[in-house]
């Protein structure tokens, strides 16, 4: 086969079968759902219920904080229970968070039913990630390249809907906004419901006829090298910070760019994600290729730094094109980190606790979202100089945790399930 053909398999072919390929439009689904709402939630707040722009900050920021225990708990469960039941549960409260936010205007109702939406997705992110990581096997890095690029159209699509919607800006059209993402959580719950259960090292030995002792670990919060691993993920999610808040805000506050900038730039990270991620996940196939991957990224993200950095010199047009290079050099790092991060995060684990280890490392996420507007705006008042030091400092963390994994990765991988039982 040529190497165009060859190529072109890989990208069209999906791992796990029919089930893989209904978790692909289970993600399309659910990224509509969420597109629709997380675009103007702030705006239903306001307009909506009548919320203080201080009433709404404290509620999202509560809610983020109870949405932090949704991925390690969520994987001890899943370590335990059948996966789908997991899933199925959390889809559905997730829904009947978002339809009972419409039942209310009152503050302490409106925190409450944040807070478990909030739980339940954070929660269903790293399940869903491991439903993927044990029907795909072996071809994870791909399934992930195909997930996220699905999840990121489901994104867009949610996102011009809601942007339709808002030039009618009536209370209904928010209200409809609302029960289009409840109702999208509905049909992913039914979706999930479908799939069959995956072969999960823990409960395989629980129901094989000849049972053995499960082996025992010590569990993430012992591992000190997974617990160095996710707070190296942590700087290494900053990216997203750059594109929600860093350039954003850069765009904001300057006299020489064009303020119709900055949603062009997230166009264009959506469609470099479309566009790219599948081809490129496949220079980061087996683990060793993924550690190996550590390399270019730190230098993505330093080029990323400093093209930050000198959008503050010159004039409109090479400021323009200065941040436009900053963008496409962070959606370059957040591509190949994606694809890193799903595969060590995974080869670290032990099969009998892939579980509770990712949603521990499902944790890093949840911590970027509150250091990282710190840092960025730390660099943006800091000038040239700040987003110099912002890109080299993700860039050397990158070249730690190439030498942090390098050790635990010796052995023979563990993430790939030697034997499988069927479970009823």
């Amino acid at each position: 086969m040529n190497p165009m053909r060859r190529a072109a398999a890989w990208t069209t072919r999906v791992p796990g079968g029919p089930d893989g390929r209904r978790m692909l439009w289970i993600a399309l689904v659910d990224r509509i759902g969420s597109g629709l709402w997380a675009s103007v939630s702030v705006l239903y707040f306001t307009y909506v219920t009548g919320l203080s722009v201080a009433r709404i900050g404290t509620l999202v920021a509560a809610a983020a904080v109870v949405g932090i225990a949704g991925a390690p708990l969520g994987g001890r469960l899943a370590d335990r229970l059948p996966l789908t039941r997991v899933l199925v549960a959390l889809q559905l409260l997730r829904a009947c968070a978002s339809f009972a936010l419409l039942t209310t205007d009152h503050f302490a109702l409106l925190l409450a039913f944040s807070a478990a939406g909030s739980f339940g997705d954070r929660a269903a992110n790293v399940l869903t990630k491991l439903y993927a990581t044990r029907v795909s096997g072996p071809d994870r890095v791909r399934y992930q390249a195909l997930n996220r690029t699905v999840a990121n159209a489901g994104w867009a699509l949610g996102g011009l809907v809601a942007a339709g919607a808002l030039t009618i800006g009536s209370t209904a059209a928010y209200q409809g906004l609302l029960v289009g993402d409840a109702l999208s959580f509905v049909a992913v719950a039914l979706a999930t419901a479908r799939c069959g259960e995956p072969p999960s090292a823990t409960r395989t030995i629980a129901t094989s006829k000849n049972p053995l002792p499960a082996p025992r670990t010590a569990g993430p919060w012992r591992d000190r090298t997974y617990l160095a691993y996710v707070a190296t993920e942590t700087v290494l999610f900053l990216d997203d910070a750059v594109f929600k808040v860093g350039l954003p805000l850069c765009i904001a506050h300057s006299d020489r760019v064009p303020h119709g900038l900055a949603p062009l730039l997230m166009v264009l990270n959506n469609v470099m994600v479309v566009a790219l991620q599948v081809p490129l996940a496949r220079f980061g196939a087996t683990t060793a290729a993924a550690r190996a991957l550590l390399l270019p990224l730190s230098g993505f993200f330093a080029l990323g730094g400093v093209a930050m950095a000198l959008s503050a010199r010159g004039g409109a047009v090479a400021a323009s094109l200065a941040l436009t290079a900053a963008a496409a050099g962070f959606t370059v790092a957040e591509m190949l980190h994606a694809t890193v991060s799903w595969e060590l995060s995974v080869a670290l684990a032990p099969d009998t606790a892939q579980g509770a280890y990712l949603g521990v490392h499902g944790l890093a996420q949840a911590a970027q979202r509150s250091v990282g507007p710190l840092a960025v705006t730390a660099a943006i008042a800091t000038g040239p100089l700040g987003w110099s030091v912002f890109g080299a400092t993700i860039a050397a963390t990158c070249m730690f945790q190439h030498r942090l994994v390098r050790d635990r990765l010796s052995r023979p991988a563990l993430s790939v399930l030697p034997v499988t039982v069927s479970e009823h």
